[in-house]
């Protein structure tokens, strides 16, 4: 068979949450229940996300992810950006929710996580694999970014960027990228 559609439906304590913070990334509702189940479908593009209430759920000890390919996660990124800054003020890089910014992980895939109100990761990458890495630093931003955003240790990922920064000399072409993701591993483990 061909054309198949296959749509994740994943648990949340509340739809109404779920709803509130799909809209802020500019999504649209396409489905809500309430009785007998709650349950509420969102899109943006093709896009389709469909969520069901549970109660007692604990989005902080959720293991639900989907995996969402696009040709340029850099665009989807500063548009849901955009929407968590006019709500919040600020990207939300820590806690549930949170978001991101878009890194080459080892893997060789560019790419950015979204974990909503119910804990569940949605994983945005890029539809390619980027060459192999060139230079230590880059080797080290990319172990950092599959350890503290593809597994949410960002304490691994800052033990990974401070090693590969005291090696360093400074004049490598990711060493400030290399600093910017560390110090937004800082703030990241304060604000848990």
């Amino acid at each position: 068979m061909a054309n198949e559609l296959t749509i994740p439906l994943l648990p949340c304590p509340s739809i109404d949450e779920i709803a509130s913070f799909y809209e802020m990334l500019g999504f649209e509702i396409t489905y809500r229940q309430t009785r007998p189940n709650p349950h509420v479908a969102v899109r943006r593009e093709d896009i389709n996300l469909h969520f069901f209430g549970m109660d007692d759920y604990d989005p902080a000890q959720s293991y639900s992810t989907c995996l969402v390919i696009v040709a340029d996660p850099g665009e989807l990124f500063e548009a849901f950006a955009a929407g968590m800054r006019s709500v919040h003020g600020k990207l939300l890089v820590s806690g549930i929710p949170r978001m991101t910014r878009p890194r080459l992980r080892n893997d060789r895939y560019t790419g950015f996580t979204v974990v909503d109100p119910g804990g569940n990761w949605i994983r945005i990458n890029k539809a390619a694999k980027e060459p192999e890495a060139r230079t230590k630093l880059a080797k080290a931003l990319e172990d950092a970014a599959r350890q503290a955003d593809a597994r949410g240790d960002e304490r691994q990922g800052l033990k990974i960027l401070e090693g590969a920064l005291k090696r360093a000399t400074g004049d490598e072409p990711e060493f400030q990228a290399v600093r910017e993701y560390r110090d937004e591993l800082v703030e990241r483990i304060k604000e848990s």
